[in-house]
């Protein structure tokens, strides 16, 4: 498959979101890196992820949403929630969450919970907008390798495995999300990034 980068122009967002609505994938920028996006509602699509980044399969995808709408639609939102998304959203946190029926049980792994992320990245907003449906992205590199934060490293890890990249330029954050867990009552979080621990808590507070 010949791999191209992109610019983000209407036509060529439009040519992505048309891409997604097909199930395939597509790479995208983020503030934080380079995601690999596919419908979240379409299994088959999902699974090119995996195959692309060599993924193990018992790890599930987080959720990329552009708007607060859409996160109602796939996740429950309580009080503890709605305060980190209130104070953090869009930004790189990832929210892990009770999961709604609509998100197949393959994107979550056979969980009953689902991560959450809002990126406050145009480009990837009109992504979602475009395609209108919520994108199961994990970062654009084969497994085990480090999150890419050019659109010529997204090429190097997985050029000729996917049609589209979106180039955005140099990620602004640079490092992957902040994950919290909030899924079960307790706050639990899995991993920090520019979003602190402290932040967390005292948003909390």
């Amino acid at each position: 498959m010949n791999t191209q980068i992109l610019q983000p122009t209407a036509e060529n967002l439009l040519r992505a979101g048309n891409l997604i609505c097909k199930g395939e994938i597509v790479a995208f920028p983020t503030e934080t890196v380079y995601g690999l996006g596919a419908d979240a509602f379409n299994v088959d699509a999902c699974q090119k992820i995996y195959a692309a980044k060599n993924r193990p399969h018992d790890k599930p995808l987080t959720l990329h949403v552009a708007d607060f709408e859409m996160i109602d639609i796939i996740a429950e939102i309580s009080l503890t929630a709605e305060k980190l998304i209130e104070r953090f959203l869009p930004g790189p946190l990832t929210i892990i969450l009770p999961k709604k029926k609509i998100v197949p049980d393959f994107v979550t792994c056979n969980s009953k919970s689902v991560g959450v992320r809002f990126p406050n990245n145009t480009i990837a907003q009109d992504l979602i907008k475009f395609a209108g449906v919520p994108l199961a992205a994990p970062s654009a590199n084969i497994s085990g390798k480090n999150p890419p934060t050019t659109a010529q490293e997204v090429f190097e890890n997985l050029g000729g495995k996917l049609e589209i990249i979106l180039d955005g330029g140099e990620c602004e954050v640079g490092i992957s999300s902040t994950i919290v867990d909030i899924s079960a009552g307790d706050l639990k979080i899995l991993r920090q990034g520019k979003i602190s621990v402290a932040q967390i808590l005292a948003t909390l507070a």
